[in-house]
């Protein structure tokens, strides 16, 4: 099964130093029977971009503890492939949530990295400021939120781990 996990540029670091990766308390998003439904008019490539953007989201939530040193207002979403033995739906927490059970990824799990582009660090900034207001609803914060989550997010080949933490 393909999860997208939410990360940064240190736990990117991290996974090329260790060759493990451990999903922030076990979350990950997927396409789940859930979000199926939820998006009843889309094909699979729509429904999984719609969990793409809920880690992508969520890696803002991970810059917003403020602890990334590097790359502060970059999101990174890491894709896996997973037996799906590991994966546990969870739809009381959202379409698209599940939980990994064991949570540590291999980097022979990795199916892609993205990570913003440098032009998108403004409006990512932006987002990270307001992100706990647009989850109470505040329509300004969800506006911003939302211009950050439209941006670009460049495609790494799970062979580029090395370069791109030393090159970046």
């Amino acid at each position: 099964m393909r999860v997208y996990l939410p990360a940064t540029f240190a736990m990117l670091a991290g996974l090329k130093e260790t060759g493990v990766l451990t999903a922030r308390s076990g979350w990950g998003f997927a396409v789940t029977p859930a979000l199926t439904e939820f998006y009843s008019a889309g094909d699979e490539e729509e429904i999984a971009h719609a969990a793409f953007l809920d880690a992508s989201e969520a890696s803002l939530r991970l810059l917003a503890i403020g602890d990334e040193e590097d790359f502060p207002h970059r999101r990174v979403v890491v894709s896996v492939d997973v037996e799906d033995a590991v994966v546990e739906v969870q739809p009381d927490q959202g379409e698209s949530i599940v939980k990994l059970n064991p949570p540590q990824i291999s980097v022979d799990d990795l199916a892609a990295i993205h990570i913003d582009i440098e032009e998108s660090e403004a409006a990512t900034k932006s987002a990270i400021e307001v992100i706990d207001a647009s989850d109470l609803g505040d329509e300004d914060a969800e506006l911003a939120v939302g211009d950050a989550l439209d941006n670009f997010m460049a495609f790494y080949d799970p062979t580029e781990l090395p370069f791109l933490v030393e090159l970046l």
